[in-house]
């Protein structure tokens, strides 16, 4: 059966809200713009957490703009940087489903088609409001038979485009959770990469951070094989504000703790340290997702470089515990995780490589032993499947080598991978 996804654009495809940006340029030079922005964004929210009519908090919104034609063109090029990362890294999902994708909204097209376009949506399937000008093209309202200028708009469309097959809906407002409460999809995923509204979310079928989630629980093609919102990151001690903030905003699941709970022995992913932390041996044995560790400090006398070596862990310390640049060992960490760059380690190979566009990333950690390179190499012969890239380090005491295909793969390349001898950790990037 044939499938769409009915995608939101304020707070989901873009990271703001559309009318409340308009309204920061339109008003800029007002004396009362702070009072007025706060009205309009407290307009949206009513909305978009159900608490007033559409129609009302649209109506509301719009008159207290005073913006024209030349203020929507400012917006549109501040909406084109502002669109929702997971979202832009996943261009080649559009591409693949231009024909499957709407763009339902109670925004405006003439904002939203300039954004939308250069991700492969067709226009015909962009659904949204429309202004109407002065003969000085200043706004002055928008089209009332639009059904989406109503409560329940996207409903109303919905009904009357009538399509057939199974419609997922992705979004963050209570607009966007109308669709399933009155039957018209199959599934809403509640958008939570930039707002959290919980009267939504409780709601929801399934609460995603990220569309990299929502591709990956419905198996579709997406940039990075495994959702980061997924990696649990372990923030423990004093570590700058800043530091956090970075590894949130690349959107792993961060928990600040003083020490290494227990709960969190099985599952954590990523490990960001105060100077003076101590990480204990046995707890580290059993922490068998765990991918890289930060340090802010000399990590040596607090952990065993020589057990996460083993164990395919790769820590990024600064023995000098620098205060010019706090985010820079969180940012070693993204780039390990993002593209498996180990540069500046301070217990693997050094490795930093270019993306291939097009390509899938494949990570293998293994024994210095002869013959693994053979091996893996084999494997990807015995399936048929085209290297275009292949990188390899190697220290007295593990081999890290990175290799980049070009070819669709099935899951027994993977096993086959993981299941070299002396393998330690395998990985896919993306």
């Amino acid at each position: 059966m044939k499938q769409f996804y009915i995608i939101d654009f304020d707070s989901t495809f873009t990271q703001v809200e559309a009318l409340d940006e308009l309204a920061r340029i339109s008003l800029q030079n007002h004396p009362d713009r702070e009072m007025i922005y706060k009205k309009i964004e407290d307009l949206t929210n009513l909305a978009m957490e159900g608490k007033m009519s559409f129609r009302e908090s649209l109506t509301g919104r719009v008159r207290l703009l005073e913006a024209n034609r030349d203020h929507l063109k400012q917006l549109i090029s501040v909406l084109k940087k502002k669109v929702s990362s997971s979202f832009s890294r996943n261009k080649t999902f559009f591409k693949k489903h231009s024909e499957s994708v709407l763009i339902v909204s109670g925004g405006f097209k003439e904002f939203i088609i300039p954004v939308v376009l250069p991700y492969h949506i067709s226009k015909e399937n962009i659904y949204a409001n429309t202004f109407i000008f002065d003969d000085q093209d200043r706004i002055i309202g928008y089209d009332e038979k639009n059904p989406l200028s109503n409560e329940g708009g996207k409903v109303t469309l919905l009904k009357e485009l009538d399509l057939k097959g199974d419609i997922y809906g992705i979004g963050d407002g209570h607009s966007d959770f109308q669709l399933k409460e009155f039957g018209m999809i199959r599934k809403f995923y509640a958008f939570t990469e930039n707002i959290e509204r919980k009267t939504v979310a409780e709601k929801a079928d399934h609460v995603t951070p990220s569309f990299d989630e929502f591709l990956y629980v419905n198996n579709l093609p997406r940039a990075i094989s495994y959702p980061k919102n997924r990696i649990l990151c372990l923030v423990i001690g004093d570590v700058p504000e800043l530091a956090i903030q970075t590894l949130k905003k690349d959107g792993f699941s961060i928990r600040h703790k003083t020490s290494f709970e227990e709960k969190y022995v099985a599952d954590v992913g990523m490990m960001l340290l105060g100077n003076g932390e101590i990480l204990e041996r046995e707890k580290l044995e059993r922490a068998v997702k765990l991918k890289t560790i930060g340090y802010l400090g000399n990590s040596e006398p607090k952990l065993s470089h020589g057990l996460c070596t083993d164990m395919g862990i790769v820590i990024f310390d600064d023995p000098k515990n620098s205060p010019r640049n706090p985010e820079f060992i969180a940012k070693r960490m993204i780039n390990f995780i993002n593209h498996g760059h180990t540069y500046v380690s301070a217990n693997f190979p050094n490795l930093q490589l270019p993306r291939i566009i097009g390509a899938h990333r494949l990570i293998h950690i293994h024994k210095n032993m002869p013959g693994i390179m053979a091996q893996i190499n084999k494997v990807f012969a015995d399936h048929h499947i085209n290297i275009v890239g292949q990188y390899l380090m190697t220290n007295p005491s593990i081999g890290y080598v990175i290799t980049d295909v070009s070819d669709e793969y099935d899951k027994k390349v993977l096993k086959a991978l993981k299941q070299i001898n002396h393998t330690i950790k395998f990985r896919i990037l993306y």
